[in-house]
């Protein structure tokens, strides 16, 4: 039996603020006691994970001291030496504060957008501290319940202000970063900014160096939404511009879930596992989800490891499907290629008047039966683990 125990080399991350998780919801108060940064670390290298990502504020108070931030800074970096851990991205608290409440680059207040810029460009200098290369934009609170405001294409002239700038600071300081948008749909605000990753895409063509900037796409931001995470994500890696990726579960047209990987839709997790290991993405495989609340803290840990051993069993799966002859025939089928009409395809004026006088038999091609009743029960039959 294969061994599905996660080490480094699996690239698994968690954010502190993931396991970290203490239970609280909307309408209930904690149910866990919080987890100090450093011990985190511990028990995130003992089941064998790769690195930690944080926003400022999961790490360092925003009420804090310089002397209390250097503090604290130095302690997590002596975990992260002590425990073999990395901090592969980082990103900034924009929502929880008050202040955020109609937007941080997008609201409607000068000075809130400017105290936005600096609260960024302190928790850049933060990532780069701690070695961060992706540093990540989540807009939750980039968005509108009343559009009566009138901010709607102001606000996005602002976005794309301060994304500008931020990416002119990080050059200018030599950190280097690669900018990763995260889309969401809905919640906290009625409607998101750059809700899809089509959206974020698009957004990014008329940025001052769109070269710097990707996506961190979600399973569950697009499965809100209704959509289709593993073609979100295959769109990305096309247009290469998968920096980073938050992996979990979700049910679809629900409050935004943060579940663990795999527990609810276990074949759009295969499809996405093949997909990534499929396409060589070599980055980071983020873990954006937490225990669920009826957990203590030995359930948090459980959570975690779930994770990380869902992944690398759906990644051997990817395997035998690959190894599978049956299954292999069938693709075989459904891929029906024509090298002549490959060449076909490839415009010059011959190759285009050629195709307009080529005859097909529209008929048989819509007679045809494309056998994908059959991959599909053969590929439930591999997840079911009887092939």
């Amino acid at each position: 039996m294969t061994d599905f125990t996660p080490t480094p080399a699996d690239r698994f991350t968690f954010g502190l603020w993931t396991v970290g998780n203490t239970g609280r919801d909307p309408f209930g108060e904690p149910t866990r006691p919080p987890l100090r940064a450093p011990y985190i670390v511990e028990k995130l290298a003992g089941l064998g994970a790769y690195g930690v990502n944080l926003h400022d504020n999961d790490l360092v108070p925003i009420d804090a001291s310089a002397a209390e931030r250097d503090r604290i800074v130095a302690e997590f970096r002596q975990a992260l030496s002590d425990h073999g851990l990395v901090v592969p991205m980082a990103t900034t608290n924009l929502f929880s504060d008050p202040a955020f409440k109609d937007g941080a680059f997008t609201s409607a207040d000068a000075q809130v957008r400017a105290y936005a810029l600096q609260k960024t460009m302190r928790s850049m200098d933060l990532g780069a501290e701690l070695g961060a290369h992706t540093y990540v934009f989540w807009g939750g609170r980039e968005g509108t319940e009343v559009d009566a405001g009138g901010k709607l294409l102001s606000a996005l002239g602002w976005f794309r202000d301060s994304l500008n700038f931020l990416a002119e600071y990080s050059e200018a300081q030599g950190y280097g970063y690669r900018f990763a948008l995260e889309p969401k749909p809905n919640e906290p605000r009625a409607d998101i900014f750059l809700p899809t990753v089509g959206s974020a895409l698009g957004f990014i063509g008329t940025l001052d160096r769109p070269d710097l900037f990707g996506v961190n796409p979600e399973f569950a931001h697009e499965t809100m939404a209704g959509l289709n995470f593993a073609h979100a994500v295959a769109q990305a890696l096309d247009a290469g511009k998968l920096f980073h990726i938050d992996l979990n579960d979700q049910k679809m047209s629900r409050f935004d879930q943060d579940l663990r990987f795999g527990s609810e839709n276990l074949k759009g997790a295969f499809t996405l596992v093949k997909l990534l290991e499929d396409s060589g993405y070599d980055g980071p495989l983020h873990f954006d989800a937490h225990a669920l609340r009826t957990e203590d803290e030995a359930g948090v840990w459980a959570f975690a490891r779930g994770c990380m051993r869902t992944y690398l069993i759906l990644k051997d799966k990817a395997r035998q499907f690959d190894a599978d002859p049956e299954i292999q025939a069938a693709l075989a089928e459904y891929h029906r290629a024509d090298e002549e009409l490959a060449a076909l395809s490839r415009f010059t004026p011959e190759n285009a008047a050629s195709l307009k006088e080529r005859t097909f038999d529209r008929a048989a091609l819509g007679r045809r039966g494309l056998g994908l009743e059959h991959l599909d029960q053969l590929t439930n039959d591999l997840l079911f683990g009887i092939r």
